[in-house]
């Protein structure tokens, strides 16, 4: 792509998605009302059950004979572009034992800290108004940590210091704002990250992987064109799936498992999940 190109600023999204509204329906463009979200939340928790069955907390056919027995380690996921907390709160939340949720946007993550504060106390309700009860956080078996801070500058390893963080707390006062993940999510963020940003961002992920059946999993929309296609609305690339795919490659990871995801409004671009492991460990 040549200099002259347009390519995602990061200042641009941000100033864009400052104006939408902290809710799901600002978050999802204007879907949040509708179908979209129960649909979302359901293929991705779906497909993430399928790579790991050993999350189903209920007798399920997602559970094969195969699967690895129960483990009492917390499960951590990490939850990028969060917004208000979505994905957190209907994808990993019912599936993990703690997130670590990164947002960029402050209108986004202040939002967030406020679904997660209500939950905690167990209110249905939060500040703004909106039904909130994140699983597992007023009774303190799960945690939301956040994180305000852009893709193009956090590392999973080396996260920082943290916002707030809410539910679970460490056993005598220890630190696992350093732990790995077993999960990475990253879905509707990525067109803000520039092809070199974005494979160095998935390279820092890749080091933040607990084991070798450990994933990275993106979800974005893919458009059919071969070249990205470029919004200068909120700045942001629309890849190709062999766009993905090469970046994908040049960060050192496999796909373990792609997937469309259907039953999403009609005049969308295509949403595709990608499951990724680092090449070494993706045929275990």
């Amino acid at each position: 792509m040549s200099s002259t190109n347009p390519v995602p600023d990061l200042e641009a999204g941000i100033q864009y998605w400052a104006t939408q509204p902290a809710n799901y329906d600002g978050v999802l463009g204007g879907f949040g009302t509708g179908s979209l979200p129960r649909v979302d939340s359901l293929g991705s928790r779906r497909f993430l059950l399928d790579l790991l069955p050993e999350l189903s907390t209920v007798p399920s056919p997602f559970r094969s004979i195969s699967a690895p027995p129960s483990e009492t380690r917390r499960i951590r996921a990490l939850d990028v572009g969060a917004g208000v907390g979505r994905v957190t709160s209907d994808v990993l939340l019912p599936l993990v034992s703690d997130v670590v949720l990164l947002e960029p946007v402050e209108p986004f993550i202040n939002e967030a800290r406020s679904r997660g504060k209500a939950s905690e106390s167990g209110l249905e309700i939060n500040d703004s108004g909106y039904r909130v009860l994140w699983k597992g956080i007023a009774d303190r078996s799960k945690s939301v940590t956040f994180f305000k801070g852009a893709l193009q500058s956090f590392d999973p390893v080396e996260p920082g210091i943290p916002l707030d963080r809410v539910g679970h707390l460490p056993q005598d006062g220890d630190d696992d704002t350093k732990s790995k993940f077993d999960v990475i999510w990253c879905q509707w963020c990525l067109g803000h990250l520039k092809d070199d940003e974005l494979v160095q961002f998935l390279q820092r992920s890749k080091k933040a992987l607990r084991g070798a059946r450990s994933l990275i999993v993106v979800k974005e929309n893919v458009c059919r064109e071969q070249n990205a296609i470029f919004d200068e609305q909120d700045s942001t690339f629309t890849r190709s799936d062999l766009g993905f795919k090469n970046i994908f490659r040049d960060a050192g990871l496999k796909i373990v498992q792609e997937k469309i995801q259907h039953g999403l409004p009609e005049g969308l671009y295509p949403v595709k999940m990608y499951a990724l492991r680092e090449i070494s460990h993706a045929l275990q």
